[in-house]
């Protein structure tokens, strides 16, 4: 099992955690949501839980609560530059569907 980030989405979490003075890295999971099902959690985290699952790679911890775990599993977390907006992206391999409104999503 395996959540990787990308070269620009580990640049802006090193960048944020340094500005905000702490913090281990990013927690990620999901929760029951919307339309499709599933919607993506994303928060920076100061502290690993027991339960975490952690990964690391560029330099960055990333978090996971073991039920998230399977829903993300290959998972890509990417920070993309979109005209004037700008945000993170899941390149989730085990999502089938997404709804309308991009909100949440279905595997």
């Amino acid at each position: 099992m395996s959540i990787t980030l990308s070269e620009a989405a580990a640049r802006h979490v090193s960048r944020y955690l340094q500005r905000r003075g702490r913090g281990v890295g990013v927690r990620l999971g999901v929760k029951t949501t919307g339309c499709s099902g599933l919607a993506y959690k994303l928060e920076y985290a100061d502290e690993v839980a027991p339960e975490d699952v952690v990964f690391e790679d560029r330099g960055v911890k990333v978090l996971i609560d073991p039920k998230s775990l399977p829903y993300l599993d290959g998972t890509e977390l990417d920070f993309v530059r979109e005209g004037l907006n700008e945000g993170f992206k899941f390149h989730n391999p085990k999502e089938k569907d997404r709804c309308g409104c991009g909100e949440s999503f279905r595997v």
